[in-house]
């Protein structure tokens, strides 16, 4: 039977290179995983961070399994970003790609009895070959997932192909009410000693169905009568068991968990789940946090996504690579639709190996999610156009396209690009749906610019489902001002921003989805703007997830029902002027403000109420109230406002707006930008 040992304890880890040690190196530093070395450096804003190749060793005893010819494998959830693993001093495997699970058969090169030295080589050091190449944020180093040892049988379900579970489900509603499972077992050493068989149970653990293979030929559609559909508001998630069995004994099992749901993409209608039209509206998400860098334990992974629920999104991006099967989970349960990409990114990679790493990422990618329901879109590239394009591109996405749809026949493909992408390009029209990565606002242009684009491109290709993978702007929360602007990084002009993109999305049901950039701050170790250094500040978040900026709650206004009501600016808390702007968000159509206990002023408006206040000398309380919501703030009247309030002297004219991270320089040293790259 299957055992499933988690080692994340009691690792010895050195940040120096060296030669791989002999034995347990009873001097150096024990860490538990997840572990990363730049958990600080990767974002501190010192200006680079460690890349460097290090081991993490540890000792472990020879699982056995009761049953002759059982296996033993190393299991590596993700290691930043490529890997070697040993045992008792000889190589077991090699993997390339810092973001998706990977295992090494070690049965051979354990001892019979007595401890066994594994030892991880992690590398984060530049590498052709290896994607990504270059990125706006941090490529930290690490065991940052943790590691286990596994046990399986002889026959068991297949623990060799692409770091797969050996056992596929997927499930689509019938005409008849009914959901039919399409079950998929991929089996080790079948023979006709061994069946396989399977149980479908509900929420509440009753068995709903079951059937029973041969395992020479395992798979089987089933019907579940009566089934509960899978929704962002109803989430409902059936439990399916594959068990192999040898006459009345278990010798593997597998379980997972799935969602009966259909879905497709119109150009005109959007994004339709189960028959009837979901606009997508959410966010995209990095998997990193202040100090602690990707190295996330499954608490912290689930509390992204619940606030990322709170929020009200249905969706979430999840760039610009694999993320935890825990966040993937989480998804499931809670109810976002999903985008799930590879680290294709920013800079491409002309040489054959580099384009057998795209496909190998891809092919974990597709593998090793397969079964979650709430994955739709699997993503093929964002912003490789930076670099120019090339036949040779184009052709490697037709490939990677053709891939996925191979390896999954029930999603669809997606591609971000870059928003200085041609519409004529040839990348398009190769994926099943498309989205672009729009900064007016903030990279370029003004914000009122969006729409207008928007609607002309769907004029002029009607025939493409079109969505907006990303757009957002820096927002600093120490930064105010009576008249915010682009580039001055404030708080302030982060919601007004997001307030027009907001209303313009709520405009354009047709628009398939469009995802938030992005929902946290994250690393990015060379960045420098706006006084702070090693961030991106564009999250609704802040990175350590302690404050929610202003910007948050206008999408709360537009995504969730429950009532809620929210004054802007309580950062912004002494203010001069005869009059100051007081900005409520609320999901309620009419808004009752308060000054100093007296009623203000009352105002119906659509999720934005502006307020113009006289404040009196010294301290003030503003209170908003919207249906049974209430929230309150306190503002100080002062003569001058603090110096603090205004983002430190820009390198460049405001007049050109924000730096693209692409044109820093810090790219040449990063991989560089190659020649024709787009100019805006």
């Amino acid at each position: 039977m299957r055992k499933v040992i988690n080692i994340n304890n009691g690792w010895r880890f050195l940040q120096k290179e060296v030669p791989m040690p002999q034995l347990l190196p009873a001097d150096w530093p024990t860490v538990d995983l997840p572990h990363t070395w730049n958990a600080v450096d990767g974002h501190d804003g010192n200006g680079g961070y460690n890349r460097g190749s290090y081991w993490y060793a540890r000792e472990f005893e020879t699982p056995r399994q009761p049953l002759p010819g059982g296996r033993v494998y190393i299991q590596v959830h993700a290691a930043g970003q490529e890997a070697a693993v040993w045992v008792n001093g000889q190589k077991a495997c090699e993997h390339k790609g810092g973001y998706s699970l990977f295992r090494a058969d070690v049965t051979e090169l354990c001892k019979e009895e007595g401890p066994n030295l594994l030892c991880i080589l992690c590398s984060n050091k530049e590498r052709a070959g290896i994607y990504p190449q270059a990125a706006d944020f941090t490529f930290y180093g690490g065991l940052y997932r943790g590691v286990d040892i596994v046990s399986v049988p002889a026959t068991r379900f297949d623990m060799d192909f692409a770091g797969g579970e050996g056992f596929d489900v997927s499930a689509a509603p019938m005409a008849d009410g009914s959901g039919e499972f399409e079950l998929r077992s991929f089996i080790t050493n079948p023979g006709p000693d061994y069946t396989v068989s399977y149980s479908i149970y509900d929420k509440d653990g009753k068995e709903v169905a079951g059937a029973v293979r041969p395992s020479e030929s395992p798979d089987v559609k089933l019907p579940v009568p009566c089934a509960h559909l899978w929704s962002p508001d109803a989430p409902y998630l059936y439990t399916v068991t594959a068990r192999i069995v040898r006459r009345n004994e278990v010798v593997d099992e597998v379980t997972v968990k799935s969602g009966v749901r259909s879905f497709s993409v119109d150009p005109d209608k959007g994004f339709i789940l189960n028959g009837r039209p979901l606009p997508l509206r959410g966010v995209c998400r990095h998997q990193d946090r202040l100090y602690k860098g990707n190295a996330l334990t499954k608490e912290e992974h689930w509390e992204d996504a619940r606030i990322i629920k709170e929020l009200g999104a249905n969706t979430i991006r999840l760039a610009h690579y694999q993320h935890s099967q825990d966040f993937y989970d989480a998804c499931d349960e809670l109810g976002f639709v999903v985008w799930a990409e590879i680290p294709f990114i920013s800079v491409f990679d002309p040489t054959p190996e580099a384009h057998e790493n795209c496909k190998s990422q891809l092919t974990e990618l597709i593998v090793q999610n397969f079964n979650h329901p709430s994955i739709c879109f699997w993503g093929l590239s964002n912003e490789i156009l930076i670099g120019g394009i090339s036949e040779q591109l184009v052709e490697n996405h037709k490939e990677l396209n053709h891939l996925a749809h191979k390896l999954d026949g029930t999603r669809l493909t997606t591609i971000a690009h870059v928003s200085m992408t041609p519409g004529e390009a040839p990348l398009h029209d190769i994926a099943d749906v498309e989205s672009y990565n729009l900064y007016f606002g903030w990279y370029g242009g003004k914000t009122e610019d969006n729409g207008p684009w928007l609607d002309e491109y769907h004029k002029k290709y009607p025939h493409r489902s079109l969505g907006l993978s990303e757009y957002g702007c820096e927002g600093i929360i120490t930064y105010h001002g009576p008249e915010p602007a682009c580039k001055d990084y404030s708080e302030d002009y982060q919601a007004r921003y997001h307030e027009h993109m907001a209303q313009v999305l709520s405009e354009r049901p047709w628009m398939w989805s469009s995802h938030v950039w992005n929902m946290f701050d994250f690393g990015c170790s060379f960045r420098n703007e706006g006084g702070v250094k090693g961030r991106n500040n564009k999250g609704l978040v802040s990175m350590d997830r302690k404050i929610r900026k202003d910007s948050f709650y206008i999408y709360q206004a537009y995504w969730t029902d429950k009532p809620m009501v929210h004054i802007c600016g309580r950062r912004y808390a002494q203010r001069a002027g005869e009059t100051t702007e007081i900005r409520v968000y609320s999901n309620q159509p009419t808004v009752s403000l308060y000054l100093n206990g007296s009623l203000y002023a009352e105002q119906s408006a659509c999720k934005a109420f502006v307020f113009e206040v006289a404040l009196k000398e010294g301290m003030n309380t503003v209170m908003a109230s919207a249906g049974s919501a209430r929230d309150s703030i306190v503002l100080e009247k002062v003569d001058r406002e603090p110096e603090i309030y205004t983002v430190p002297a820009p390198d460049e004219d405001p007049r050109k707006g924000a730096p693209n991270w692409f044109k820093m320089p810090d790219l040449t040293a990063m991989g560089g930008k190659p020649e024709g790259g787009y100019e805006e």
